[in-house]
């Protein structure tokens, strides 16, 4: 006698917040569509508990080798004219607006790594993994899910 198969994962549907912004973003270019789809396919696949904890690391936890942090760095290239063409030569940016718009989007980069709230990744991921290390000094733990404050 075989076991029976295990039952589908019904995910529900995609609330209005994700719906909407996923709308808003389609048509942009084909590499914003991309992204756009992978996430959604990731929100609409019905993920393990272990899948879990590793998109969740991969998207927003691990500081330097995330999604969070590959989006930063595309950002700071697309916003330097000398990694984009488009911004630079005739018809491209200014000296002055070409070396602002590269300090601000290496700044984003910065930012991203030192703002990012990633000890709130973390805190789902104990929440989901109790064994899982804590990515954050006890000391700064945020305890979001039991309505605390940065301790």
């Amino acid at each position: 006698m075989t076991a029976p198969a295990p039952a589908a994962t019904v995910v529900p549907p995609l609330d209005d917040e994700i719906e909407g912004i996923a709308d808003d973003l389609t048509g942009i270019h084909p590499g914003v569509d991309l992204i756009r789809d992978g996430l959604l396919t990731l929100v609409q696949s019905g993920l393990t508990r272990g899948q879990t904890l590793t998109v969740l690391a991969t998207l927003g936890g691990s500081e330097g080798a995330d999604v969070v942090s590959l989006l930063a760095a595309v950002i700071a290239r697309l916003a330097n004219p000398d990694a984009n063409p488009g911004l630079a030569g005739p018809g491209g940016l200014s000296a002055g607006d070409g070396d602002n718009a590269r300090r601000i989007g290496e700044a984003i980069v910065t930012d991203v790594a030192y703002s990012w709230p990633r000890d709130l990744v973390g805190d789902a991921i104990a929440h989901i993994d109790p064994y899982a290390p804590a990515p954050y000094p006890a000391d700064t733990h945020h305890d979001v899910a039991k309505g605390g404050e940065t301790r």
